[in-house]
């Protein structure tokens, strides 16, 4: 599977927006979108957790050209922690309670807008990365906190 584009991302936004869902960007995906310069092989979508979100989300999920089993469905409405997707045109995994971030309300009032991309914080994505403490994370943590330093001192 090729990496994640910026085409993948305008075209999320683009659906989500159509069905109204609440969410951020977050992961290394939302990074990119503020400027970090690396790859990634997912986006990763950090979603507000209502039966209606849920469902909303599902709706532009198929839009989108992904195939939801039942169970899929299901997690959405219910809003599961984690669902990964990949079945449909790039991998995506949805995030309904991230590690080291209480609440969506709360990262929302921290958020950025980027051409339009509603995208976590780096303080959030970077908190979100040293909760999971998963190998990869703690490989890329010093060089995200590098970028939020330099994000910093450029004012932004």
């Amino acid at each position: 599977m090729a990496g994640f584009e910026y085409r993948q991302a305008a075209e999320i936004r683009d659906a989500l927006a159509h069905h109204n869902v609440r969410y951020l960007f977050i992961g290394k995906s939302g990074a990119i979108l503020l400027g970090f310069p690396d790859t990634t092989q997912d986006a990763d979508l950090f979603v507000d957790k209502s039966s209606d979100n849920g469902r909303a989300l599902a709706a532009a999920l198929k839009d989108l050209g992904f195939e939801l089993t039942d169970e899929q469905l299901g997690d959405l409405e219910r809003g599961k922690d984690f669902v990964q997707f990949k079945n449909g045109p790039f991998d995506l995994d949805v995030i309904f309670a991230p590690d080291g971030i209480e609440r969506f309300a709360d990262a929302w009032k921290r958020h950025a807008e980027v051409d339009g991309f509603p995208v976590c914080s780096i303080d959030d994505i970077i908190a979100s990365k040293e909760a999971a403490n998963r190998v990869r994370d703690r490989e890329s943590l010093p060089r995200l906190i590098a970028f939020r330093e330099w994000l910093r001192s450029k004012g932004s």
